[in-house]
């Protein structure tokens, strides 16, 4: 179970990370204030061209209920390498407790090499409202309606 704690008078949720591999690493934040924890990869892979590739994170997670962790690209990795998170933003729900991959591909001739310790990805955890939906038959009307899919321009 996640606990809660206050650390240098801000709140702080403690979260679980289990280390499930002798060259798993710790997710962790570059800087003070940073909004992501850095992801790596407990593994070699190569990428190439077109290919999509699940690099594994050699790490497990308990997040309370309550909270999702998002999976994000790291903008270094592409545009400097063309290194992209297939999926744009992965959910990881606070039941899951399996190990974190990421769905990587390189957008650009290759290959690209990910060595074992690099950072592939960031992970957000965020606090997410308990939504219900309801059937309606019905619902209000506002000045956009229905106009989508290039309703505002270019």
């Amino acid at each position: 179970m996640s606990t809660i704690d206050m650390i240098d008078g801000y709140e702080s949720i403690l979260i679980k990370i289990k280390l499930l591999h002798q060259n798993s690493k710790m997710p962790d934040r570059k800087h003070p204030g940073d909004a992501a924890f850095d992801l790596y990869a407990v593994d070699q892979y190569v990428l190439t061209q077109h290919t999509v590739t699940l690099v594994k994170t050699g790490i497990a997670i308990e997040l309370p209920f309550g909270y999702e962790a998002q999976v994000r690209a790291r903008s270094g990795l592409a545009v400097m390498y063309g290194v992209f998170c297939v999926d744009g933003i992965g959910t990881i729900d606070a039941g899951y407790r399996g190990e974190l991959g990421v769905i990587l591909s390189l957008a650009i001739p290759g290959p690209y090499i990910i060595a074992r310790g690099d950072a592939i990805a960031q992970m957000v955890i965020q606090k997410i409202p308990d939504i219900r939906l309801i059937e309606a038959k019905t619902l209000s009307e506002t000045t956009r309606g229905n106009k989508g899919y290039g309703s505002t321009g270019k």
